[in-house]
């Protein structure tokens, strides 16, 4: 009878009655004002044949120089159980006028029917492992009750396709915001119209096509523009385009909360104490109340983070304990901080892959946190910043002092951009005690495999390897954690 009692006494949520499957075909014929050839349902949304698994919708997307429709075979081989389509196909398919706006609409109306907190993100740096951060407490606290976008899906495609796979039980929905150009998060925040909006950090990344800090932090901040009435703006404090930033965001009738070290920040960092495991304890004064907190992540810049996941967690309404757990509790991602205990002669070695992206605020911080790192040797591979347009040069010979600063005792400089860095380490002695730093140019990945073999890394030694994507880094890291058995 108690069991009963129980059973009659469980908490009873609007959300139980939504469907379990992600999209039925029902419901994605109304969303889109397509045809449906037959009744299905689906567990998945991906636009990208390859990755297609079973129970997917596909959407065959048009784009200037490819047609998704040309791999509408391979993606039933791949277990499609229907696709979205500009024309009639054998399979099971919703037939629609426009495949891309056909996106749009579904991703509007998983955005509306969900009624989840969404909170959006963007910034110059750290937007993927902040993005992270803020779902693994959220998620933690819902007990699974929550969504983002995977990996770096935060383009004109990438967020509509991220709202598309939320599900309707979601209470919390995270998704990262990137852009190129001016305008780019003005179309993304729309899609989005989050109640969070966090901006972590403003650098000179894409400086080539916008010119100027204040003109990245414009384009930033045109993620305010889609808050829904009542939203809460989250924003740096220790940088000097804030009060522009918090300017932009009351001017939409935003609420403001501001993150850091700065007196007066409404999330400020107290004090942060090295921990055993690299991280840091944390200690914060939110206004009302005091946190202590363990970081996993190790360096200065994951502290900041920190306060940037805390500030979006209270906003969104998520559990502040949960998030000090999830923090405590991160490890690095692939491409960005992921850490491998690599075999070699005598023992392991460290390799930080820091792969997929770099600018010349992230490179110091990571150079900095690599001194930080206790090692018999330092390494350092440094790929080319993209998109620094005429600054490229100064920005790239420039990181000489990071390096010093980080007692590097040898760096392997990868692409042409790098050559104003190999010029300045060969010019003198560098760093207090007037070290020389032994470095290598390269002008790809293979001639950086090699150079990296043929120095040699021994047991003790700590490799950071870091660039931006293109330059395709992520080939010498998967070459040189193989060698773990």
């Amino acid at each position: 009878m108690m069991a009963h009692a129980a059973l009659r006494q469980w908490p009873v949520d609007q959300r139980d009655s939504l469907p379990l499957s992600l999209w039925s075909s029902h419901e994605i014929a109304a969303a889109t004002n397509g045809q449906a050839s037959r009744a299905f349902q689906a567990s998945g949304v991906e636009m990208d044949s390859r990755d297609v698994r079973l129970g997917d919708l596909f959407i065959a997307l048009k784009g200037e120089a490819m047609d998704g429709h040309r791999f509408i075979d391979q993606a039933f081989a791949n277990g499609a159980i229907a696709a979205i389509t500009d024309r009639p196909i054998a399979q099971p398919h919703v037939l629609v006028e426009d495949t891309t706006k056909a996106l749009h609409a579904l991703a509007a109306h998983a955005r509306d029917r969900a009624q989840a907190v969404r909170i959006g993100v963007t910034g110059s740096v750290g937007k993927t492992g902040v993005k992270e951060a803020i779902f693994a407490a959220l998620d933690r606290a819902s007990r699974g009750a929550s969504h983002r976008s995977v990996r770096s899906y935060n383009n004109h495609v990438g967020v509509p396709l991220s709202l598309a796979r939320m599900p309707a039980r979601s209470r919390f929905g995270v998704f990262e915001m990137g852009m190129n150009h001016a305008g780019e998060i003005e179309v993304l925040t729309q899609h989005v119209r989050p109640n969070v909006a966090v901006i972590t950090t403003i650098a000179p990344a894409h400086i080539e096509n916008l010119g100027s800090l204040e003109a990245i932090a414009d384009a930033k901040a045109e993620i305010f523009g889609g808050l829904d009435d009542g939203g809460t703006a989250v924003i740096p404090a220790d940088i000097p385009q804030t009060e522009g930033l918090v300017e932009l965001a009351r001017a939409v009738g935003a609420n403001v909360v501001t993150f850091g070290k700065t007196e007066g920040a409404d999330v400020r960092l107290l004090d942060a104490i090295p921990s055993a495991n690299g991280g840091s304890l944390v200690t914060a004064d939110m206004g009302d109340r005091r946190l202590c907190y363990s970081v996993a992540e190790p360096g200065e810049h994951w502290i900041q983070n920190s306060l940037c996941v805390m500030a979006a967690v209270r906003a969104a309404g998520g559990d502040l304990g949960a998030a000090g757990l999830s923090l405590a509790e991160m490890g690095g991602l692939k491409g960005r901080g992921a850490r491998h205990n690599i075999a070699v002669p005598g023992g392991k070695a460290l390799l930080i892959d820091e792969a997929y992206n770099a600018n010349p605020a992230s490179m110091r911080a990571t150079l900095r946190q690599l001194g930080q790192t206790p090692a018999t040797r330092r390494i350092a591979v440094l790929g080319a910043m993209k998109e620094l347009g005429d600054l490229a040069d100064r920005f790239h010979s420039q990181l000489s002092e990071p390096l010093a600063d980080a007692k590097v005792d040898h760096a392997i400089l990868v692409g042409d951009e790098m050559r104003g860095l190999a010029r300045q380490l060969g010019k003198a002695p560098l760093g207090a005690l007037g070290n020389e730093i032994g470095f290598t140019h390269c002008d790809g990945v293979q001639e950086a495999i090699s150079a990296l073999e043929e120095y040699g890394i021994a047991a003790g030694d700590a490799v950071l390897v870091k660039g931006s994507n293109s330059v395709g880094l992520g080939t010498l890291v998967s070459h040189f954690v193989g060698l773990d058995e």
